[in-house]
């Protein structure tokens, strides 16, 4: 309704317009030497208007034939993009199938319509791949690698083919290509960090570790490759600081406080690592250099005070009072220890000795004896640094299995 009402009073203007030339009066001389044309104004002024409509439609036309050439090509693109486009559509619906001869064959008709652009290169690589095509899926990812604004992409190709064939050195080279190309990518860091795991970089690993990863294997790893003793002290630290309970570290900070003069707080280290997670080479390294039975016994309860019912620190009180040759100090330690039900083979084995050292070869001290050995062998084993995935036992903690070489899973306990 408003659009009619509009038309209507634009037709009434026009119709105004013109009555109003008509009706104006006067006329336009035109002389040229003895030439002389005479033409009254409202025809002149319909004559300009119809001249520009005559020109405009000119120049209209002629801006319409110069365009036609691109126009057409436009339209063949656009044609050949559409066409492109359902190629594409079944090439991915092939990809998603498993049917890697029907995508390779899509994707070549894709890429002949719409040229090599970053999908399709990215779909050739992946088609290439899944038909076992590597070497083909390499000159893709390479393509991609060497487009500015597809060079991640085909960097992140050819570092997961890298890492499939297990060429580490060329993997890190091209984790580093893609770290510039895309700094601060999580799933790089993540790639970069099993990297710096397979090439036993442990200080990359330390700084690539994800907030969740234990921190004090990797930066006691890091410390034994660190030639420089005072980053090696400073890693030890880290190590010991991040977790107390972490023996290996607890015993090379205690070492190192030791070796620069302060052996009181080399003990305190080794008490709060005893506090945190009690381990028998801590009680090794805190009785160190004390040869009196006596003051071992004095030193060993020094040590486990904070956790005195704790079942390593019965035993390390057992040990050290039956070196010291005090029986009744020993029984009351084991009996305790086995009512507890935390005993393992080593209390039982222990109790034997005692037997033997209280009674002798008197066939009281043979029964229980015997007693004693039938329950070390149902006990259970005592705990060793044992690889938590192929099971082989470590006599010291080692940051890579030497039997199937993972790295991080060596760990103290008893086995399942």
């Amino acid at each position: 309704m408003r659009r009619a009402i509009g038309l209507l009073l634009l037709s009434l203007v026009a119709v105004a317009i013109a009555w109003g030339l008509m009706r104006l009066g006067g006329s336009v001389e035109l002389r040229v030497g003895d030439m002389f044309i005479g033409i009254s104004l409202p025809v002149l002024l319909i004559g300009l208007v119809v001249l520009f409509l005559v020109l405009h439609g000119l120049l209209v036309g002629l801006r319409a034939l110069l365009g036609w050439p691109a126009r057409a090509r436009a339209r063949r693109a656009a044609r050949r993009r559409e066409q492109g486009d359902a190629v594409l559509t079944r090439a991915l619906v092939s990809l998603a199938a498993g049917s890697a001869d029907a995508a390779r064959s899509e994707v070549r008709k894709a890429r002949s319509l719409l040229g090599d652009t970053p999908q399709l290169l990215l779909l050739t690589a992946e088609a290439e791949r899944m038909a076992g095509r590597e070497e083909a899926a390499t000159e893709a990812f390479q393509a991609l690698a060497k487009r500015e604004d597809a060079r991640f992409i085909g960097l992140r190709g050819l570092l997961r083919q890298a890492i499939q064939r297990k060429d580490w050195p060329a993997a890190q080279a091209l984790a580093r290509e893609a770290e510039a190309a895309h700094p601060g990518a999580a799933w790089l860091r993540e790639e970069r960090a099993v990297l710096a795991l397979r090439t036993q970089d442990w200080r990359e690993a330390l700084t690539l570790a994800a907030p969740e990863t234990p921190r004090a294997p990797l930066a006691m790893a890091a410390a034994s490759q660190e030639p420089d003793a005072e980053r090696a002290a400073e890693l030890e630290r880290q190590a010991f600081q991040a977790d107390p309970g972490f023996t290996p570290a607890v015993l090379a900070h205690a070492k190192r406080m030791a070796a620069n003069g302060s052996p009181r707080r080399a003990k305190a280290v080794l008490e709060q690592g005893w506090a945190a997670a009690p381990h028998p080479q801590v009680a090794e390294a805190y009785l160190e250099g004390e040869a009196d039975p006596l003051a071992r016994v004095k030193l060993a309860e020094a040590l486990v005070s904070r956790n005195r019912t704790h079942a390593e620190s019965r035993l390390l009180l057992a040990r050290v009072a039956l070196q010291a040759s005090l029986t009744g100090r020993t029984r009351s330690e084991l009996e305790a220890l086995v009512e507890s039900g935390e005993a393992d083979a080593r209390a039982y084995l222990m109790l034997v000795e005692l037997e033997q050292l209280e009674h002798g070869d008197s066939p009281v001290a043979r029964a229980a004896e015997a007693k004693w050995l039938r329950a070390a062998t149902a006990a259970p084993q005592e705990p060793r640094w044992r690889c938590g995935q192929c099971g082989k036992v470590h006599a010291q903690w080692k940051p890579v299995c030497e039997a199937c070489g993972t790295a991080g899973r060596i760990a103290w306990g008893r086995q399942d």
